[in-house]
């Protein structure tokens, strides 16, 4: 148990280590197991353990991502996770990745500044070997720099990587990262001065039986403006806030490019199936139960959505749509917006 000594204690102690009523040896050094870190005053922290941890959960998120994203691409089982956040010198970076490697120079638009993203060269080029359609098989580990063609074909592995950055990152600011260039030699990669501080992302990628690295490094100058975002409880807020509007949004967009199949259905009538197999070219089947003025129906799928009446445009045949079915469901999903007047 420590004991604080009063100022008196202190005193009495002092006097007699003077007058020599105490001997050094009797004072023996404390068994201390507490862990000590060097701190650099000309080197301060910018992140607090907080905001590291924000962008921890944020990119274990991005993890899960690519774990999906890079699995269909490359066609087999990819797990990647994270390894560490740490926040140290851009200098200190670049001192850590080999040469060559894979560094692609990213734009963090909105946000004033690129970050970097590094690809170790044994995971480059089982992806590589992946998409030219081998096993993923190097046979060791490849040190030489990309071609033309093998860049290329980076560069459409980064940009999804990229896009799963942007989703990860959603809750914090709508972040649109871009590709600028891919280096690799981290020389040509200078993005901030070599002391500036950033925060390094540092994922591991399993590719079948192989392993590597991928980083992330972003300066502090670059995500300065939204430091004070990068806190658990605004994070987690935002999850929450999220989940009602701007979803929505996203899937009515995402919804809006959906190919859906319209029948425009004249009339039916009940046939046996004797009449049906004796049908012959210009055999006539009357429709008892419509009449000419009555609208036809327009489906959308398996759903009869609108009344439309039949038409030409042109030289092809159309409908226009008159008016929309009621729908027992209305009041709890959204209809099509196809409006009176339109054509199909």
């Amino acid at each position: 148990m420590n004991e604080v000594l009063s100022q008196d204690e202190i005193d009495q102690l002092l006097q007699a280590i003077s007058s020599g009523e105490s001997e050094s040896d009797d004072f023996k050094p404390v068994n201390d197991t507490r862990r000590i870190k060097i701190y650099d005053f000309k080197r301060p922290d910018k992140f607090s353990k907080e905001q590291i941890r924000t962008v921890s959960n944020m990119h274990e998120s991005f993890a899960r991502l690519t774990t999906t994203s890079l699995s269909a691409q490359l066609r087999t089982l990819v797990h990647v996770h994270v390894a560490s956040v740490d926040q140290l010198t851009y200098e200190e970076f670049i001192r850590s990745i080999p040469t060559p490697t894979t560094l692609a120079v990213i734009n963090m638009d909105p946000l004033k500044g690129n970050a970097v993203l590094e690809i170790a060269p044994e995971i480059t080029f089982i992806m590589i070997d992946r998409l030219f359609g081998g096993s993923g098989d190097t046979g060791g580990k490849v040190n030489r720099d990309l071609t033309d063609i093998e860049q290329s074909v980076m560069e459409g592995i980064i940009v999804r990587i990229l896009a799963n950055m942007r989703e990860a990152w959603t809750q914090v600011i709508d972040l649109r990262p871009r590709l600028q260039q891919i280096e690799t030699n981290p020389q040509f990669a200078q993005i901030v001065p070599p002391n500036e501080m950033v925060i390094l992302v540092t994922l591991e990628i399993k590719i079948g039986e192989e392993a590597g690295m991928m980083n992330i490094c972003i300066p502090y100058i670059t995500i300065e403006p939204i430091v004070s975002k990068l806190s658990t409880s605004f994070y987690f807020s935002s999850v929450r806030r999220g989940s009602t509007t701007q979803y929505l949004g996203t899937l009515k967009e995402k919804l809006s490019d959906v190919e859906m199949e319209t029948v425009a259905e004249v009339g039916s009538i009940d046939v046996p199936i004797r009449d049906v197999l004796n049908l012959r070219v210009g055999d006539v089947i009357r429709l008892t139960n419509v009449r000419v003025s009555d609208p036809l129906v327009l489906s959308v799928g398996n759903q009869k959505k609108f009344y439309c009446q039949p038409g030409i445009v042109g030289k092809k045949m159309a409908v226009q749509v008159i008016g929309k079915i009621k729908d027992e469901n209305e009041d709890e999903f959204e209809e099509l917006t196809a409006e009176e007047g339109d054509t199909l």
